[in-house]
């Protein structure tokens, strides 16, 4: 079992910046990426950002490209996501998730631990 832990959400004004984290443990020895994903009502959950523990591979939405950073300390199975130039349309409730796949993934249904989720507002 492995349990997740988000923090960082806010509220913030467009263009603003804001630092999400998200810490791992349990049994986490079989844990090779974690993930960011944003819910919204219009959207559903969405795939934001994944890392890969083994090489730090990343993917990301093509939303969020060139404004929001993925990263990790594998050594403490913590996940960040920097956001930067945020806008309204990345209001949501952000969850990090993992699985013990190599190659990072934006599909929720290849996930199979999520945490709670942090809220984020970005006003216009």
């Amino acid at each position: 079992q492995v349990t997740l832990v988000e923090s960082g959400g806010g509220s913030v004004q467009a263009g603003g910046s804001l630092r999400l984290s998200c810490v791992a443990s349990g049994s986490t020895s079989a844990t090779y990426q974690m993930a960011w994903f944003r819910q919204t009502p219009g959207k559903g959950r969405e795939g934001i950002a994944a890392i890969s523990f083994e090489g730090g591979r990343t993917k990301y939405d093509d939303s969020v490209k060139g404004r929001f950073t993925i990263s990790q300390d594998g050594a403490e199975k913590v996940v960040y996501l920097q956001m930067n130039s945020l806008k309204p349309e990345d209001t949501g409730i952000y969850s990090c998730a993992s699985n013990g796949r190599l190659w990072p993934s934006l599909d929720p249904d290849v996930f199979v631990y999520w945490g709670q989720g942090t809220q984020v507002t970005v006003s216009s």
